[in-house]
């Protein structure tokens, strides 16, 4: 009887449980009556086909341009958690517990210290306006890993009142950034327009008095999806506005989607593509962690790229111990 795996495939068609359970492939039929047999290993070679440069330039006509990204993960030990179907080893689940902590420790920074241009959004003796558009510009751009997590947003910045445009040329931009070198400034004009059509930023982000943080999280990160600005940036500009408490805003869902990191890192961990199910998984997760929703942005960005972006916060902080704790007692470490 077929044997269907969890991918939804049948297992000799799937590249993944077929190793995963040692069935041999079935092998493909091409359309001209070849048959070709796919490869079990990475780096194995068959016999008389073509290497090297030769054959990455073949592959890449046949797909049209077409690159495949090959992520790695550890080997399977065993390690088993219905909170993260997707995952098959303990050393990935450790990881995954530990870049969680870190960004809720990060959230925690924000809420109860936060530093460098951070402490200036959350100054309530400035203008809200003022404070408003420097967290655009903060998470627009990103913070550095570097010494100076803050160097290209100081460089780029204006003033909201002067309504001049960044100065974007040649700025150093951090990992999670979505400005893209030759954009220019149509990003920070389309958010301008978006603000002045509301008749303020703080229009835009409070909507109506009567919305819950909740509903208005989910309500200005939908009208954000403005022409370069990434969901990334969109969700990190809204949780930090929330953390730093300039305007009431709580995630109650990631708004996941697409092909951006944290997307192909939910589907990886939580084992499922569709985005309604991936939500779900996403908000069981944070429950059974006990740590905020949020945390699942940045944690999932961070164990997808394979190394910690500080994120204006320095990346060998270590997560606080309850917040690993708790995250590791959830799956089951």
């Amino acid at each position: 009887m077929p044997t269907f795996c969890r991918h939804n495939r049948l297992v000799q068609n799937c590249p993944i449980c077929s190793k995963e359970q040692d069935v041999e492939m079935r092998p493909v039929v091409s359309p001209g009556g070849q048959t070709v047999r796919p490869a079990r290993a990475s780096g194995a070679t068959a016999s008389g086909t073509r290497s090297g440069s030769g054959a990455a330039r073949a592959s890449t006509r046949a797909s049209g341009g077409l690159t495949v990204r090959r992520l790695s993960r550890a080997t399977g030990d065993g390690f088993r958690s219905a909170l993260v179907p997707g995952l098959r080893s303990g050393v990935d689940a450790q990881r995954l517990a530990e870049e969680l902590a870190f960004a809720a420790t990060r959230l925690e920074r924000l809420r109860s210290d936060p530093r460098g241009l951070y402490a200036e959004v959350a100054d309530p003796g400035q203008p809200l306006e003022e404070r408003t558009w420097l967290a655009f510009l903060i998470a627009y751009l990103g913070p550095l890993d570097d010494a100076d997590p803050f160097a290209g947003i100081v460089q780029a910045r204006t003033t909201w009142s002067s309504g001049q445009a960044p100065n974007l040329d040649d700025v150093p931009t951090g990992p999670r950034t979505a400005h893209e070198t030759g954009r220019g400034p149509r990003t920070t004009g389309a958010y301008r327009a978006w603000a002045q059509r509301a008749g303020s930023q703080e229009a835009a982000y409070t909507g109506d008095a009567a919305w819950t943080p909740e509903r208005r999280f989910a309500r200005v990160f939908e009208r954000l999806a403005l022409p370069g600005l990434h969901r990334g940036a969109r969700f990190d500009l809204l949780a930090t506005l929330g953390a730093l408490g300039v305007y009431e805003l709580t995630a109650a869902a990631l708004g996941l989607g697409g092909n951006d990191t944290v997307t192909l890192a939910a589907k990886r961990v939580l084992g499922i593509g569709d985005p309604m199910l991936l939500e779900r998984r996403a908000a069981d997760l944070a429950t059974a962690c006990a740590l905020p929703l949020a945390a699942l942005d940045v944690g999932l960005f961070n164990w997808e790229r394979g190394s910690r972006a500080g994120l204006g916060l320095d990346a060998d902080t270590e997560p606080d111990p309850e917040l690993l704790g708790s995250a590791q007692a959830a799956l089951g470490l």
